[in-house]
C-alpha cells in the first residue's frame, strides 16, 4: 500500500475506533491487524487531524487544579500562567550593563599579513565590518608566543594576587629594515 494513502474503509475504521475512545497507537494496531496495513501511530494521528477528529482532552485531577491556577499568577487581564513553569526572574529581563573590555596601551603598527615578518606580533585589528581590512600589531614578539608582551597578557587570563597589579610593559618602536 502506498504510504500516506488512506482508503475510505480505513478512515471509517479510524473514526469508529476513535469514537470508542481508543488511543492512537491502539487504533493503528487494530487497523493494521484488520486490513493488513502498516500504519504508524503518527500516521494515525495525522489522518485523525485531517479528518477533524480532536484528541481527547487531558483532564487534571481536581485536587491539583486549584493550587496551579491562582490569582497571583495573572500576567495581564484575561491571561494566566502556571506557577510551576521555570520563568526567569524579572531582573533577568532588564538590559545588561555594558562589559568593560580589557585593553592595552599599545600603538599598533597596523601592517598587513603580507608585510608581517617572522618575529612580529600577530594580534589582529579591524575586520569588524564588511570589507574592512584586517591588520596586525607588528611589534616584536614575546619569546615563545605569537604576540608582543602587552597583547600576550591581554589574551591570557588575568593572574591572581600581585601579578595583577604589575606595571605596564613599555614598548620600543624599531625601524623596519
Amino acid at each position: 500500500m502506498e504510504p500516506g494513502h488512506w482508503s475510505s474503509e480505513h478512515s471509517d475504521a479510524l473514526h469508529d475506533y476513535f469514537l470508542k475512545g481508543m488511543s492512537y497507537a491502539e487504533i493503528g494496531r487494530q487497523i493494521n491487524a484488520r486490513f493488513g496495513t502498516a500504519y504508524s501511530r503518527n500516521a494515525v494521528v495525522g489522518r485523525a487531524k485531517r479528518l477533524g477528529l480532536a484528541a481527547p482532552a487531558r483532564i487534571a485531577s481536581p485536587s491539583i487544579v486549584p493550587s496551579l491556577l491562582s490569582e497571583a499568577c495573572l500576567l495581564s487581564p484575561g491571561r494566566q500562567t502556571l506557577s510551576y513553569l521555570n520563568l526567569p526572574p524579572k531582573s533577568a529581563l532588564k538590559p545588561a550593563a555594558p562589559v568593560k573590555l580589557r585593553c592595552v596601551g599599545v600603538q599598533p603598527r597596523l601592517i598587513s599579513l603580507v608585510e608581517l615578518e617572522p618575529g612580529e606580533c600577530r594580534y589582529p585589528y579591524g575586520g569588524d565590518r564588511d570589507g574592512e581590512e584586517i591588520t596586525f600589531c607588528g611589534h616584536p614578539l614575546q619569546p615563545g608566543s605569537s604576540y608582543c608582551a602587552p597583547h600576550l597578557r591581554l589574551t591570557r587570563r588575568p593572574a591572581t594576587g600581585s601579578a595583577r597589579n604589575a606595571a605596564p610593559v613599555v614598548l620600543r618602536l624599531v625601524s623596519a629594515a
